[in-house]
């Protein structure tokens, strides 16, 4: 308890927000890490994906091929990228030491749910829906446009809302190479046995973490046309008076 009371002081002293070595700036450069894989993950899986699932090619093995990455350790690939010469451990702009392999490392851990998700996305569009679309005359790009991405959004935010979270989550491992993030102050309070120090940081991910969810959840409600639909038939049309 002595160790919670603590780190509720950590985190109420506003001295330890501020500076360098501050939560606020650890904090953004997570994020600016988190934000940044998942969106080089988006350019590269959503687009393979999407054309994939919507010529229904190639699904079995390109998913089980994306799925390889879940079975190897984020932190394996990370260690061993920093051996290299290149990425190594350099300076890597805003995203500091070792910059560079900790977004590759997280860009790659992001990939499978965005993939799959994506493919699955195209192809459990119903049959009859895409027949009806082509039989109105609609061309290829149309059908995707206008029917497949629409219908399978929910699908394809819910793989993103995954993504984002796990990666937020994982790139506290980015302090085990000197790395930048919240993970620093985790590693350090116990490290030099200051918990309430690391209790603190590792809140503040949890706490950012369930903001995620949230907000990735509620975006997904959002683009669901399903639900749109229900709440359109629910209104009441032509406001008539008796």
């Amino acid at each position: 308890m002595r160790n919670l009371r603590d780190a509720w002081h950590y985190l109420t002293d506003g001295s330890n927000w501020g500076g360098s070595e501050g939560i606020w700036h650890l904090l953004v450069q997570q994020l600016l890490l988190s934000v940044t894989a998942l969106a080089v993950a988006m350019v590269i899986g959503l687009t393979i994906a999407l054309w994939l699932g919507h010529l229904g090619r190639a699904g079995f093995l390109s998913v089980n091929i994306t799925n390889v990455g879940r079975a190897v350790p984020t932190f394996a690939l990370l260690a061993i990228l920093v051996t290299l010469d290149h990425p190594g451990t350099a300076e890597f702009g805003p995203y500091g030491r070792a910059g560079l392999a900790t977004l590759i490392a997280l860009t790659l851990f992001a990939l499978p749910p965005i993939f799959t998700n994506a493919y699955v996305a195209m192809r459990e569009v119903p049959v009859a829906v895409k027949e009806s679309a082509a039989g109105m005359g609609m061309t290829g790009s149309q059908r995707f446009w206008r029917v497949e991405l629409p219908l399978g959004m929910p699908l394809i935010v819910s793989g993103l809302r995954l993504a984002l979270v796990q990666v937020w989550a994982t790139a506290t491992i980015a302090a085990l190479v000197a790395g930048p993030g919240l993970g620093t102050l985790i590693t350090q309070g116990f490290y030099r046995t200051d918990y309430p120090k690391g209790i603190a940081a590792a809140f503040v991910v949890a706490v950012v973490a369930f903001v995620l969810e949230v907000g990735g959840a509620l975006t997904e409600r959002a683009v669901d046309p399903n639900r749109k639909g229900t709440a359109t038939r629910a209104t009441p049309s032509g406001g008539r008076t008796a």
